[in-house]
């Protein structure tokens, strides 16, 4: 297996520049970043039960009115 070197990298960097333009690029990085964050509270389950949490802190709210 190829061992990616500095060179790689910065071929890739430049590539992404050129593709998405410096202006896109903090966009970019927040919904990389977003959708890494997403997953890995989807595979430890912190996001359902923060649901649960959610539901059973609104339920004592509707019945009260």
């Amino acid at each position: 297996m190829p061992k990616i070197g500095p060179m790689e990298i910065l071929i890739i960097v430049l590539l992404v520049v050129v593709v998405f333009g410096v202006g896109k690029l903090p966009q970019v990085g927040d919904a990389i970043g977003k959708g890494i964050r997403n997953f890995r509270k989807a595979s430890t389950g912190e996001d359902a039960k923060e649901e649960v949490e959610t539901k059973e802190e609104t339920k004592p709210a509707e019945k009260s009115e």
